[in-house]
Order: structure tokens, then C-alpha cells, then sequence
């Protein structure tokens, strides 16, 4: 019997080791908490100058979401730094490397394919593209980390598919995807493993 449990436990380990080396498990809940607000603020920045679109250039707005996406990305990577050290998990493993990479992708395709939209003025599709991009990129990162990443890349896929249909709703579906879901990932996230 005991050598039954022992075995058990044998295999346990091995799994568990396993899973640490092929996965980047230092997501902190923070990161999506943080990526939340910053998401929120910007949608507010970005209802508030819609009101007024004549007082600001089609450069400036770019600028905005490129350092949207620099403050959330340099939040998330501080917050699971933070968390790795406090675990004394290595920070910057093949699995991290992968999880960059599966994620870059499908952003960069997204940003480029968001300029098409501006080329050709096809403004109202932008924030669903974003959303559906970044949910893409979710889902192709999820198997580098934890599983709770592909539920958020299906509705961030949802919200933009949505805004995609009816695209006079996609800054606000914006805002839910990138501010709201967020948080609300992030919250569970650290309910769930930072306690």
C-alpha cells in the first residue's frame, strides 16, 4: 500500500516539476488588476477627446496607445517580476521566452493591421481589431502559462467580434475588454493564487 501512495506521490512531483519548467507560472493578478486601470483610464482619455476630435492629430492618438500598451505591458511585467522573486521562481525562463514571443506575434499583426484601418479610414473598426488581435494573442500564449489566460482571450475575442458587428459600441466594449475584464481576471487571479 505504501509503496502504491509513494508512487503517487513520485508522479505527482514529476508532474509538477514538469509543468514548472514548460510554463511561465509567475502571472500575478496584480499585472491583470493594473492592466485594468490603466485600460479604464485610457478609455476615458479617449471618450472625453472624442468629443473634441479636431484639437488632437492623428499622431498623437497613436502615441496615446502605444504608451497605453507600454504602461500596462511595463506594469505586468513589474508585478510578475515581483511575484517571482517572492517565490524565488526564476523570471526569465524558456517558458517566459516562449509566452513573449506567442504574445508579440499576434500583437504586432494586430498593430499592423490597426494602421490599415487608419490608412484607409476605417476608424470604427479599430477597437474591435484590437480586441480581437489581443484575444488571438491570449490564446496562442495560453499554453506557455496559467489556464485561466484562454477564458479571457475568449471574451476578449467575444467583445470584439461584437464591436466588430456594431462598431458604434467599440470604444465602449473597448473600455469592458481591456479595463473591466481585466480586472475582474486579475482579481480572481490573485484570490486564486497570491493568497
Amino acid at each position: 500500500m505504501d509503496s502504491v501512495d509513494e508512487r503517487l506521490n513520485d508522479l505527482s512531483e514529476i508532474r509538477s516539476l514538469m509543468e514548472h519548467s514548460s510554463k511561465f507560472l509567475s502571472l500575478s493578478g496584480l499585472s491583470g488588476v493594473s492592466a485594468g486601470m490603466v485600460g479604464i483610464a485610457a478609455y476615458f482619455v479617449a471618450r472625453q477627446e472624442l468629443a473634441h476630435p479636431w484639437e488632437r492629430t492623428l499622431a498623437e492618438y497613436c502615441l496615446q496607445a502605444v504608451v497605453t500598451l507600454i504602461l500596462a505591458l511595463g506594469l505586468a511585467a513589474y508585478f510578475s517580476t515581483k511575484m517571482a522573486l517572492r517565490k524565488k521562481l526564476p523570471i526569465w525562463t524558456p517558458a517566459a521566452r516562449h509566452l513573449v514571443v506567442s504574445l508579440c506575434v499576434p500583437l504586432a499583426a494586430g498593430g499592423g493591421f490597426c494602421c490599415a484601418l487608419i490608412v484607409h479610414g476605417l476608424y470604427s473598426f479599430i477597437a474591435p481589431s484590437m480586441l480581437l488581435f489581443y484575444g488571438l494573442a491570449l490564446l496562442n500564449s495560453s499554453k506557455y502559462t496559467l489556464k485561466e489566460i484562454r477564458a479571457l482571450g475568449y471574451c476578449e475575442l467575444l467583445l470584439g467580434l461584437c464591436g466588430s458587428f456594431w462598431p458604434g459600441f467599440g470604444l465602449a466594449l473597448w473600455g469592458a475588454g481591456f479595463g473591466l475584464l481585466h480586472i475582474l481576471y486579475g482579481t480572481y487571479m490573485v484570490v486564486k493564487y497570491e493568497k
